[in-house]
């Protein structure tokens, strides 16, 4: 349906319609539906959304400041493509954020948010045994989003999904592997046990563990080679 059609449409409703394009647009772009490199046309994008162009232009200007697109000389705007060097650097900024999460909901959790935690550590544990992937690259967020969630800051939160949305550009390759999966699956039981158990320093410990493991199973994944050509591309030295 085109979002124009959602509900009738008045000039007070711009912003709304604005916010509603550039989610659909991230959507696609986190999904790989629009794929990094792709070149997004703006008459394109409004002509399959049903909205005009002004909608689309706004929402590409917030996709910029999210760190999802970026304008190319002589192409326009295009799905943002992440370096070696930044995803490394993003991957060390999550995971010290992920860590103080981690500490932090151990310090406050209630019978109620473990009880959460386990349920997610069930629906990892079951996509594990179908082998599905892609359903256990959903259930590794939502194990994620759930302690950010539970932590209890909304500043830490805040930075911490900005961070996790620029890495959906390339993270998907570090799961790829049924060996990963399990890998991670280890390490989610690491997690959940020191929160649900209450202890602080544990659970950051295994947080960081955590997301600097995944940090090197992504870069095992990546031909050195295709860096070689691009100095600023290089290959850096993982912690």
């Amino acid at each position: 349906m085109p979002l124009d059609d959602q509900k009738p449409f008045h000039a007070s409703k711009v912003q709304t319609l604005t916010v509603l394009v550039q989610r659909e647009i991230e959507r696609r772009i986190l999904t790989g539906e629009l794929p990094a490199g792709d070149r997004l046309s703006e008459s394109a994008l409004a002509a399959d959304m049903g909205v005009s162009r002004g909608p689309v232009r706004e929402a590409m200007r917030g996709l910029q400041q999210a760190g999802l697109v970026e304008i190319v000389a002589n192409k326009g705007v295009v799905v943002r493509k992440i370096g070696y060097d930044e995803a490394v650097d993003l991957y060390n900024l999550r995971g010290s954020l992920f860590a103080f999460m981690c500490e932090t909901m151990a310090a406050r959790r209630t019978d109620e948010q473990c009880g959460v935690l386990k349920g997610k550590l069930e629906d990892m544990e079951a996509a594990i045994r179908a082998d599905d992937k892609e359903a256990y690259f959903r259930t590794n967020l939502d194990f994620h989003t759930t302690i950010v969630e539970f932590c209890g800051n909304n500043r830490a939160r805040a930075v911490y999904e900005g961070i996790a949305k620029e890495m959906h550009l390339f993270r998907r390759r570090g799961l790829s592997r049924i060996e990963n999966m399990e890998a991670s699956m280890q390490e989610h039981e690491a997690i959940a046990a020191a929160i649900i158990a209450g202890r602080p320093e544990a659970a950051r410990k295994a947080g960081l563990k955590h997301i600097r493991n995944g940090r090197d199973r992504f870069l095992a994944s990546l031909d050195p080679d295709s860096f070689a050509a691009d100095p600023e591309r290089r290959p850096a030295a993982a912690e």
